[in-house]
């Protein structure tokens, strides 16, 4: 993909340009009950699983030959058995961070913000830490496969910065 691309694929993939209305709409009576503190202690654990993260996708690439390619030539070009597993990975990070989420946050609303400020950080984060060990992405605009649960989520780098920024802006301002 070259150029500027305002939509990602499959089309619902760009729903997730609403997830910063998430905490905004649950903090609208009172504000979260996480505290800057802890919201600084799990940002730490979001940055650091954002370079287990990308060295996991290092690894993948180095053990296909696919490095530096970038991710967006697709889980068709990974054998189905790592297709497999990175699925499993993805899925096991989710659970990862809604565990600390679940740690983190006293009630309901401070865990949906708990887990969508790591993830915030996390994302953000995963492109940070790939950029400064082998150099990818090479800019905003690269593609990347988002996630592959249930289907490959395509989109440019800075989309998910956005998404990631504007969420982490919100939680932070609202607690």
């Amino acid at each position: 993909m070259t150029g500027f691309a305002h939509l990602a694929s499959p089309w619902w993939v760009n729903l997730i340009v609403l997830v910063p209305v998430i905490p905004y709409l649950l903090s609208r009576k009172a504000k979260f009950a996480l505290g800057r503190k802890r919201l600084l202690i799990i940002a730490v654990f979001g940055i650091a699983f954002g370079f287990v993260e990308a060295a996991v996708v290092v690894y993948l690439r180095a053990a296909t030959g696919l490095l530096p390619v970038p991710q967006a030539h697709g889980p068709a070009a990974l054998p189905e058995n790592l297709v497999r597993i990175e699925c499993f990975r993805e899925a096991a990070a989710l659970v990862m961070l809604g565990g600390i989420a679940w740690l983190a946050g006293q009630n309901l609303k401070a865990r949906i913000a708990a887990f969508l400020w790591t993830f915030a950080f996390w994302d953000f984060f995963y492109y940070a830490w790939l950029r400064l060990t082998v150099g990818w992405p090479g800019s905003l605009i690269s593609s990347d496969i988002l996630f592959l649960i249930p289907v490959p989520w395509i989109a440019q780098v800075w989309f998910p910065l956005l998404v990631s920024s504007l969420t982490a802006a919100v939680i932070w301002i609202r607690s």
